[in-house]
């Protein structure tokens, strides 16, 4: 199995942008590394966890700093994570995924009419 690759849009870049540099640096290695390493890897290090069917969230924390970033799996090894958020909380918030539900489903219909 190939390794994943991983891409975004405009949303995820915001969130980055928002950042402070060491959170944005940190969040950028875990997918990296997630590329390089591979799901298998990226799962028993906790950098990946699932969170419905084809959604799944990017776990990166940084001193008291805990991003996450949902994404889903479009074709194959490709990638594309939706949105970027700082977790508070010990689980995903609901309204977090219901988001991640919503923009995949948006991207879905994007490609298809390309």
């Amino acid at each position: 199995m190939k390794n994943p690759e991983f891409d975004w849009g405009d949303k995820f870049d915001s969130f980055l942008d928002g950042l402070p540099d060491d959170d944005e640096v940190k969040l950028l290695k875990i997918i990296e590394n997630i590329e390089d390493k591979g799901l298998k890897v990226a799962q028993r290090l906790e950098w990946i966890k699932k969170l419905d069917t084809n959604l799944y969230e990017i776990r990166s924390k940084f001193g008291s700093n805990i991003q996450r970033g949902i994404y889903f799996q479009l074709q194959d090894n490709h990638y594309w994570i939706t949105h970027g958020f700082t977790k508070k909380t010990q689980r995903t918030p609901k309204n977090e995924i219901a988001k991640g539900k919503k923009l995949r489903e948006e991207k879905l219909k994007e490609d298809e009419n390309e």
